[in-house]
C-alpha cells in the first residue's frame, strides 16, 4: 500500500494539507501546479518551493523540480517533488499514478477526467462520483467537512467563506480594483480593524476586523477586482499562520480514507 503513487493537482493550502497527510502515511507524492500560483496561505503552501527552491511545512519538505524525470531523485531525498504542469498530461504520462487527487479547489472541474488514473478523487464542488471522479471529498466547513462521498457530489459553493470565531466575509481580503499587489504587513503580523494590510496600486486595502494576518499574496502580483488577496484570522494566534488548518487536515483525512477504501476493498 505504501508504494502507491499519488499525483496531486495543485500545491496551495488545501492541496498541501492533503500532501502532508499522505506523505506521513508513506505514500509516494508528486504535486503539479500552474505557473505563478496564487496561494494566499503561503506559510503552509508547498507551491512556495517554486520561489524558494524548497518549502517546509510541519517537518515535511517539498522541492521544486524542472521536469518529471527528476521526481525519483526528490523522493530519494525524502522530499515531495513539485513541478509546473498545468494540465498534468506530461507528469501523468511519465508517472502513471495509482491515484490522482484534484486539489485545485476552483469550485469547478478544470479538466480532470475519471480515466486519468485508476482512482481519481475530486475535492469539493465541480466533481460528481462516476462522472469525473471515483470519489469526492466534501470541502465545505460544517458537519460534513472531510466526508468521503461515494455517490453524488459535494455541496454547492455558497460564495460565503466558512465561519471562524463568528466571522465570515469580514476575514477575507479582496482587491478593490485591478492593479499590482503590495503587502504592507507580513504573514503572522497582527492587524487591527482599519489598519492598512496592503496596497493595490495606490489604493489601501484595510482590515475589516482585528486579528493576525494568516495569508497574503506575494508582492508584485497583478490582481483583479474582487480577487482574494489575503486572510485575517480573528483567533489571533501567530503559530496558526504556519501550521496546517483544521479544514485542510480534515480534507486530507477524507482523501486518505478514500484511498484506503478503494485499495482495501
Amino acid at each position: 500500500m505504501k508504494d502507491l503513487i499519488v499525483l496531486i493537482r495543485g500545491a496551495g493550502e488545501m492541496a498541501s494539507g492533503v500532501a502532508h497527510r499522505l506523505y506521513r502515511s508513506h505514500f509516494k507524492i508528486c504535486m503539479i501546479e500552474i505557473p505563478n500560483p496564487l496561494a494566499v496561505r503561503r506559510g503552509v503552501a508547498f507551491c512556495e518551493a517554486f520561489y524558494e527552491g524548497e518549502k517546509e511545512v510541519e517537518g515535511v519538505r517539498a522541492k521544486s523540480i524542472p521536469a518529471p524525470e527528476r521526481i525519483e531523485s526528490a523522493w530519494e531525498e525524502k522530499k515531495i517533488p513539485v513541478l509546473i504542469d498545468p494540465d498534468g498530461k506530461k507528469t501523468r504520462a511519465y508517472l502513471k499514478p495509482d491515484v490522482l487527487v484534484d486539489a485545485i479547489i476552483a469550485k469547478k472541474n478544470l479538466g480532470t477526467e475519471i480515466n486519468d488514473a485508476p482512482l481519481v478523487i475530486g475535492l469539493g464542488p465541480g466533481f460528481t462520483c462516476g462522472k469525473d471522479a471515483h470519489i469526492v471529498v466534501e470541502t465545505n466547513r460544517g458537519h460534513n467537512l472531510g466526508r468521503m462521498i461515494l455517490k453524488g457530489a459535494a455541496e454547492a459553493d455558497t460564495g460565503i467563506p466558512g465561519e471562524i470565531a463568528g466571522y465570515t466575509v469580514e476575514r477575507v481580503l479582496r482587491a478593490m480594483n485591478r492593479g499590482i499587489f503590495r503587502p504592507q504587513k507580513a504573514i503572522g503580523e497582527a492587524a487591527g480593524k482599519g489598519s492598512v494590510v496592503a496596497m493595490v496600486d495606490d489604493l489601501q486595502l484595510v482590515a475589516n476586523m482585528s486579528g493576525v494576518v494568516r495569508g497574503l499574496l506575494r508582492e508584485g502580483i497583478e490582481v483583479m477586482e474582487g480577487m482574494k488577496v489575503g486572510d485575517i484570522d480573528p483567533r489571533g494566534k501567530r503559530e496558526s499562520c504556519f501550521t496546517i488548518s483544521e479544514k485542510a487536515r480534515a480534507i486530507g483525512g477524507g482523501v486518505l480514507e478514500g484511498i484506503l477504501y478503494w485499495y482495501n476493498s
